[in-house]
């Protein structure tokens, strides 16, 4: 079994910054894609970015191309979203997700993941 920890999120200004933490425990998640999912009031889970941990292979949605980087840290199992250039619409709660069969890509369709943190809000205030 999977734990997966988010941190790091609150209230930011827009254009301002916040880095998401996400600590995985529970058995080696070495062949595992993460990623991270959104959810913002009134609406549906939307994907965020992916990361594969051999490779280091990453994808993003275009909503955040180029204001948001993943990132992982092997030893740790822990995977990090640093987020910039923060705009009001980003305000959601941010779930770390983990998928043994996932790639990259098909992160991109939230359904099915196998491990779901329990989420930390993002609130960026216009």
């Amino acid at each position: 079994q999977v734990q997966l920890v988010e941190s790091g999120g609150g209230l930011a200004q827009a254009g301002g910054s916040l880095r998401l933490s996400c600590a995985g425990s529970g058995r080696t998640l070495g062949s595992y894609v993460m990623g991270w999912v959104r959810q913002a009031p009134g609406k549906e889970r939307e994907f965020v970015a992916a990361i594969s941990w051999i490779g280091g292979r990453t994808n993003y949605a275009d909503s955040v191309k180029g204001r948001f980087t993943i990132s992982r840290d092997n030893a740790k199992s822990t995977q990090y979203l640093q987020m910039n250039n923060l705009k009001h619409e980003d305000t959601a709660v941010y779930y770390c997700a983990a998928d043994f069969q996932k790639t990259t890509a098909t992160m991109t369709y939230p359904e099915g993941m196998d491990y779901w943190g329990k989420g930390t809000l993002v609130t960026v205030s216009s």
